[in-house]
């Protein structure tokens, strides 16, 4: 399998650019939506999709809703609930594809299934 370097630079630049266009537009949010956002981000970062399309997704959909919800004045909470981490866990359920404790709990469960005989 072969990639052209200037196809290669594109999706690396461009990645790059639409990352930078999300920080902006979450730069752009008040306070307490923009620290919320940041929160978010980090621990869905840790548990997120591997594929960079998928991240990027992601973050988008996140800055979009975090954006209309700064635009309607909803309440921080009434967006995240009162467990955040719930929170998170739901929104990480919509990118499914390529995360690595996906990957790493088919890899137990796989190992474990081995060690039991039950492997097929």
């Amino acid at each position: 399998m072969t990639v052209s370097i200037s196809k290669l630079t594109s999706k690396v630049v461009g990645d790059k650019r639409r990352y930078r266009e999300y920080k902006a537009r979450t730069a752009q949010l008040p306070a307490s939506y923009r620290e919320t956002v940041d929160a978010v981000e980090r621990y869905l970062m840790l548990f997120g999709p591997g594929k960079a399309e998928s991240i990027q997704s992601m973050l988008d959909d996140l800055a979009d809703l975090f954006e209309q919800s700064a635009a309607s004045r909803t309440p921080v909470r009434a967006v995240v609930g009162q467990d955040p981490v719930e929170f998170a866990e739901a929104f990480l359920r919509n990118y499914p594809e390529g995360g690595w404790i996906t990957k790493e709990r088919e890899r137990l469960i796989d190992a474990i299934d081995r060690a039991a005989g039950d492997a097929s």
